[in-house]
């Protein structure tokens, strides 16, 4: 769903802005908390007296320490009658603290008709990161006011629709502004279609999707139905997708600018809907399993901003879908099956299906794309879950240099991976006595490590090229809002990807 809110770069001051809300940052100092007044059009001294006390005196009263997101609202009469005036938490105006502050402003906005803050006391000229410090800011605020909705009417406070970032300059806001808009406008595309009900949301409908979306975004697109899977040997995809009357499919999406400095191809999980197959899920888990497809929304989103934000990569992104149902026709535990590269894999749980999808499509990139790098991303292992919790994604990989830019893309857009360890003693249980592999370790002698195995297997894909392994079962999908994140999907990783590849050389 398109964003309720904007966020406009305005002339002036926060003296000419018609907007009933506006807030004041107040930010972290050696010296305590401190009220950040540049661009406003008042000097400290003639803003004071437009408050029911002085600066100082407010923020003792409402003990603001500056923490970033931190909010106290008041009335106050700025000229043109009574607004409602907010002191905003801004950290020390790091890109982090400002995503922060974006979000809570959004949040605090919500039912108002416009808000406005002055960009300069955000980030000032001269700054050390000051267009990536209003990036985050335009990506919090955006990100905070996303909603999906599927009601037939709404109720409660709606986005506000503008927040103004003013600022009497020569404009040069603006350009942070789109590339926060683009981060954020990527993630929403993706918590879209992590948020649509699986009743909607076959393999049929999201490669109608990533059709259009390839198609506006100017990429060349690419479907394989089921017949074409089934003669082109994705063995894989056929049998995960076997048991379900809505047949799979896969859809590639191709990004190829002027001179390209690499070629990375990512691949997406896009498990529609996971039932568990015939090893069924317990009620609790299925439930949230209209978000198994989160990797390939991620990829899609992704995909679509690469030309806005002038990525010089070229990028295939690869999305294997379909859904794990139940029925007569449903792949069996121990069934062997036969993967696009010709490796055979005994299927020892039904719901370890994610990672067999994924495994036709990276053997498929191996083979036919001449790729230099391999990402993938999934939510695959409840183990990355429970290792991690709910804010930090499971980074697996073979290439240090690969690891470190991702991890480093992460922490630029608070999205946290954590690296996990690719243990070469645990390689052996995946070992199959019947074909040579088995898609889930066939022995406890290392207890149980899901997400390892995991990466281990789909390692066996990756032909030997720099690879990375994304699990984000963890941050995939929230339980409620939280600052940026919005309950639902999450959306985790399409930003992180975007600024690693846009950062590719």
């Amino acid at each position: 769903m398109p964003f309720a809110t904007e966020i406009h770069p305005a002339p002036g001051t926060l003296a000419d802005s018609a907007a009933d809300l506006v807030a004041i940052p107040v930010r972290t100092d050696s010296d305590g908390p401190v009220a950040v007044t540049t661009g406003t059009g008042w000097s400290p001294e003639a803003l004071d007296t437009r408050l029911p006390a002085p600066f100082a005196e407010l923020i003792a009263h409402y003990e603001l320490t500056g923490k970033p997101g931190e909010t106290a609202t008041f009335p106050a009469d700025l000229g043109r009658g009574l607004v409602r005036l907010a002191l905003l938490g801004t950290g020390a105006g790091v890109p982090d603290d400002l995503r922060a502050a974006g979000a809570a402003l959004a949040r605090l906005a919500k039912g108002r008709e416009r808000a406005a803050i002055a960009a300069p006391s955000l980030a000032e000229e001269g700054q050390t990161g000051r267009d990536a410090a209003l990036a985050a800011f335009a990506e919090g605020a955006l990100l905070a006011s996303y909603t999906f909705s599927m009601k037939s009417a709404e109720k409660g406070p709606r986005p506000v629709p503008a927040i103004d970032l003013v600022a009497d300059d020569d404009g040069t806001a603006a350009d942070p502004v789109r590339r926060g808009t683009a981060l954020a406008r990527a993630t929403a595309l993706a918590r879209d279609l992590i948020n649509t009900p699986s009743l909607e949301k076959d393999p049929a409908w999201l490669a109608g999707r990533a059709e259009e979306i390839g198609t506006e975004a100017g990429l060349d697109v690419e479907v394989w139905d089921e017949e074409r899977l089934e003669r082109e040997g994705f063995g894989a995809i056929i049998a995960v997708g076997q048991g379900s009357v809505r047949p799979p499919r896969m859809v590639k999406l191709s990004y190829r600018p002027e001179n390209p400095t690499s070629h990375v191809v990512l691949v997406g999980k896009g498990i529609t809907f996971d039932t568990g197959g015939l090893q069924i899920k317990p009620t609790d888990n299925m439930m949230l399993m209209k978000t198994d497809m989160s990797g390939s929304a991620v990829v899609l989103g992704v995909v679509s901003a690469l030309a806005e934000l002038g990525a010089r990569a070229s990028v295939t992104g690869l999305i294997p879908l379909a859904e794990n149902s139940v029925s007569g026709s449903a792949q069996r535990p121990s069934d062997v099956i036969t993967t696009y590269n010709g490796r055979t894999v005994e299927v020892l749980n039904t719901d370890a299906e994610g990672r067999l999808v994924m495994a036709d499509a990276m053997a498929y990139a191996v083979e036919e794309l001449d790729a230099d790098t391999i990402v993938d991303v999934a939510t695959l292992t409840g183990a990355a879950k429970l290792a991690l919790g709910t804010q930090t994604g499971a980074l697996f990989s073979t290439d240090d240099a690969l690891a470190e830019a991702l991890a480093a893309a992460g922490r630029a857009s608070g999205e946290e991976l954590w690296r996990m360890p690719l243990v070469e003693e645990y390689r052996d249980t995946l070992d199959s006595p019947v074909a040579d592999l088995a898609n889930i370790g066939t022995t406890t002698d290392y207890g149980h490590p899901g997400a390892t195995e995991a990466a281990l297997f789909l390692r066996e894909f990756a032909g030997g090229l720099p690879w990375a392994h994304l699990d984000i079962a963890g941050p995939g999908r929230a339980t409620g809002d939280d600052g940026f994140i919005t309950k639902g999907g999450t959306g985790f990783s399409t930003r992180l990807l975007l600024r690693w590849l846009t950062a590719t050389p």
